[in-house]
């Protein structure tokens, strides 16, 4: 989402400026007032005049953000957030090739029925969690270069992670262009080599 405001606050029995950071999973407010908020624990949003009113854990929070700032606020808050088969792409019958074996259950689910041969994949995707199968998948994705390829891997891996699959990935002149949490314990990377 990614949006911000400095405006007056209320928050339970506390009053004063802040500024609101409204985030992708959480809400922060610092300034006279801090506070982290997960958003699947906000319940009750409404909009009251220029107020944007909504209850996290008990505590009720106003935010006097004007009438049209709190009401796009309060749409952002009350619209569900993408599944993991909409941040893959995988919805309006895109199909993947699976380059590995899945089976991390939130990615099981998200690839449901979606899964594809090869020639018929709209990209690809892989589970890596060593050198040894990224370089496996890199030789297996150039039999279809211009495939989106959607790298799976340990969130915050110690020796194998982020970094260096990303650096791997560089090296062979593929770029990344999204990322995407997948599960607590894995994230997303799509990459592609640039169209010549």
């Amino acid at each position: 989402m990614g949006r911000e405001a400095l405006t007056q606050a209320e928050v339970g029995r506390d009053a004063g400026e802040v500024r609101v950071l409204l985030e992708a999973r959480e809400m922060v407010l610092r300034g006279d007032i801090r506070r982290r908020y997960a958003l699947a624990d906000v319940s009750g949003v409404s909009v009251a005049d220029e107020v944007l009113q909504f209850t996290v854990n008990g505590e009720m929070v106003r935010l006097f953000l004007g009438a049209l700032t709190a009401r796009k606020w309060a749409e952002a808050l009350l619209k569900p957030p993408p599944s993991l088969a909409q941040k893959l792409g995988l919805t309006s019958g895109r199909s993947v090739w699976l380059l590995t074996p899945v089976d991390d259950p939130a990615l099981v689910e998200a690839i449901g029925e979606a899964a594809a041969e090869e020639a018929q994949a709209d990209m690809a995707l892989a589970v890596v969690e060593s050198d040894a199968v990224l370089e496996t998948v890199l030789t297996d994705h150039r039999r279809r270069p211009g495939t989106a390829l959607w790298l799976v891997y340990p969130k915050g891996g110690k020796g194998f992670g982020d970094a260096a699959v990303r650096q791997r990935l560089r090296d062979a002149g593929y770029r990344d262009s999204k990322s995407c949490a997948v599960s607590e314990q894995w994230t997303a990377t799509r990459y592609a080599l640039p169209k010549v």
